[in-house]
């Protein structure tokens, strides 16, 4: 191709992505004046910032398309594989003095710590290749369903860019501006993370101590209570009525699950705030019980097969030889 045919053929492949570009459902210079009330940071210097902030047609394509608009047994052997568990497991080998002192002090399982970080990144190896800065934006002026919310995190990946001393314009992270082994949002980074070394910084790309202990810091805040069930299989009666509560927030208790024809399928010695989940299995529906620690894991993210997802995983890292755990 000759050289005048590939500067043809790159104004093309630009102008086709500059045209594809909505209008934005925000004014970027009220932004920059809104940030600057309320994280302190000069307008024009967030005004620069937005002015290198690239729109990614494929960032809108990468959230219309989430994983966890799958069923659940479609769902489910992503996180739950022989791969995925043969690594934790080493993961945690490698890092078991660490993480257990992470367990001891705030109550939060190791295991449990591992399979976020498994479930999120493969343990590390996949932390994202988007400019943080250019998810944020995209999402922010172009995504109407949620552009409030990702301004928002905008706001504050300036406010920790400046906390921290990183530059917003060489952060990466995932296609919606999550950051680092744990894939922390800019306000859960600044609202969570802690400085598990003592090095003065929070490091969630660099700094083991750093991640372990912040993922547990964010279960504790989020009201983890150590030693306490997650979820357990429930059995239906044959005449019990479909029932989908409105929340994952542990509302109810057993018995009254048992009135309405759900009953654990093994007893746990003891009455707890519950309620059920019903997923798509791949024999039919599958039910849970799930307990306000389930509710706590779906802080980290609202999808109830992600925190089912991370709840099977931990239980599967933390008993060697049982392979993968049966549907």
């Amino acid at each position: 191709m000759s050289f005048t045919a590939r500067v043809l053929l790159l104004g093309l492949v630009t102008a086709g992505a500059h045209a594809a570009r909505p209008d934005p459902v925000a004014d970027p210079a009220q932004f920059a004046q809104e940030v600057a009330a309320e994280h302190g940071i000069e307008a024009g210097r967030v005004g620069a910032l937005l002015g290198q902030a690239v729109y990614r047609q494929s960032i809108i394509d990468a959230i219309t398309r989430p994983a966890e608009a799958k069923p659940w047994h479609a769902y489910r052997p992503i996180f739950l594989n022989a791969a995925r568990i043969e690594g934790g497991r080493a993961f945690l080998a490698q890092h078991r003095a660490q993480l257990q002192a992470v367990q001891e002090r705030t109550g939060v399982p190791a295991e449990l710590i591992v399979a976020i970080i498994g479930v999120e990144t493969n343990y590390g190896r996949i932390t994202g290749s988007y400019r943080v800065i250019d998810a944020l934006y995209t999402l922010g002026f172009y995504y109407p369903r949620r552009a409030d919310f990702f301004r928002a995190e905008l706001g504050h990946l300036f406010a920790l860019a400046q906390e921290e001393g990183l530059d917003p314009l060489e952060v990466s992270g995932s296609y919606a501006g999550a950051m680092g082994w744990g894939q922390f949002i800019p306000s859960s980074y600044r609202a969570y993370a802690v400085d598990g070394d003592g090095d003065g910084r929070r490091d969630l790309w660099n700094s083991r101590a750093d991640i372990f202990a912040s993922i547990a810091n964010y279960f504790v805040a989020h009201g983890w209570e150590a030693d306490a069930p997650v979820a357990i299989p429930a059995q239906r009666a044959v005449d019990a009525e479909p029932f989908v509560p409105e929340t994952l927030e542990a509302l109810m208790d057993l018995p009254e699950l048992a009135a309405k024809g759900y009953r654990p399928r093994y007893a746990i010695g003891r009455n707890l705030p519950a309620t059920l989940l019903t997923l798509e299995g791949r024999g039919g529906p599958e039910y849970w019980i799930t307990f306000g620690n389930f509710y706590v894991i779906s802080r980290y993210n609202r999808s109830p097969l992600y925190s089912l997802a991370v709840y099977q995983l931990a239980q599967a890292l933390g008993h060697e030889g049982v392979g993968v755990p049966a549907p």
